[in-house]
């Protein structure tokens, strides 16, 4: 099991409406760089919307970013697409046998573990930003 591709897909897009402000960021033109279906992105793009990342008109073509790229932080998008919920990244299965010794017990000693883990992943999100990508991207690119 993985965190959804929702967050990496939410990234793509953002960085792809920076990148191509010249042309119509339409959800078919996103939908054809991420390799899958335009009303998956439309979904994605309608979720960006709410959390005030991108601005989109309905039955207009296009979108644009709602904020400037150094504002925009990947535990922004990370919330956005609602990758998980507060101290969920981690599940603990919950039918341990009471009667054994680590059944009755795990959960208490790993509960706190996976916390800490998910806080750390989070604090590293909010200190990078969108323009951080976009940035790697282009030098990347003028790499190849």
């Amino acid at each position: 099991m993985s965190i959804s591709s929702r967050f990496a897909v939410g990234i793509h897009i953002l960085a792809l409406i920076e990148l191509n402000k010249e042309g119509v960021t339409s959800s078919e033109f996103i939908a054809k760089s991420v390799n899958t279906n335009p009303a998956v992105i439309r979904k994605l793009m309608g979720m960006l919307k709410k959390a005030g990342l991108i601005e989109v008109n309905p039955g207009i073509a296009g979108a644009k970013l709602a904020k400037e790229l150094s504002s925009i932080t990947l535990f922004d998008v990370y919330k956005a697409v609602n990758v998980v919920h507060e101290k969920e990244l981690f599940s603990i299965h919950e039918s341990s046998h009471p009667d054994c010794l680590v059944g009755r017990n795990i959960q208490n000693t790993i509960e706190p573990l996976f916390t800490a883990a998910q806080l750390a992943m989070e604090k590293v999100l909010k200190n990078v930003t969108l323009e951080d990508v976009v940035k790697d991207i282009a030098t990347k690119e003028n790499n190849c």
